[in-house]
């Protein structure tokens, strides 16, 4: 069976993003595992702006926009995911969140991990995040990893992760792959008639 396919989706796009620095080390992390490989999504890469096509994903119609195209026809390459978030007033980022209301079966039966950061590490962010993922039918992870903007980033900005994080993330990956595996099962299963 071919390698699990793991995006790894940058959400902040402002300038002067940390979230760069994090993803970064997120892949360096991932680097040589077996059986996945993982690919940065940067959301720079795929400008989107307010939602804006004329019916929900959820209707399973044709998108109207070539932006929507290109990041449905982009998402639907993975089996899993791993969203690196700021925490913006207690949620995520406003550009993260319309990236993900732009689709739905793109997302369905697939796996994801979070990575937070934030002054009390952004653990508010990957809370709204579960919700938001779990009505679109993504199976989420326990282990979650979370930077504080007070310890584990020199000046607010310098990102200097504590080292212990690095075994936080051998079980988050382990996880997701794990789920990203069952969910790729689950996608390929014939409908009962």
């Amino acid at each position: 069976m071919p390698n699990l396919t793991i995006a790894v989706i940058l959400g902040s796009t402002r300038p002067g993003r940390n979230g760069k620095a994090v993803a970064d080390w997120v892949l360096a992390q991932a680097a040589g595992r077996d059986g996945a490989d993982y690919e940065l999504i940067d959301l720079l890469d795929y400008p989107l702006p307010h939602f804006d096509e004329p019916m929900s994903p959820r209707a399973g119609l044709e998108p109207a926009g070539d932006h929507t195209k290109a990041w449905a026809s982009k998402i639907a390459e993975y089996d899993g995911f791993v969203f690196v978030t700021p925490e913006y007033n207690h949620s995520t980022s406003g550009v993260l969140k319309n990236a993900i209301d732009y689709l739905y079966a793109e997302w369905n039966n697939k796996a994801a991990a979070f990575v937070s950061y934030g002054v009390v590490g952004g653990a508010r962010a990957i809370e709204h995040l579960r919700g938001v993922l779990s009505e679109l039918q993504i199976a989420h992870v326990q282990q979650q990893i979370s930077f504080s903007m007070l310890t584990d980033f020199e000046n607010y900005s310098v990102f200097k992760p504590a080292e212990a994080h690095g075994n936080f993330a051998g079980t988050m990956f382990g996880q997701l792959e794990t789920w990203a595996a069952a969910m790729r099962d689950v996608r390929n299963l014939t409908p009962v008639a």
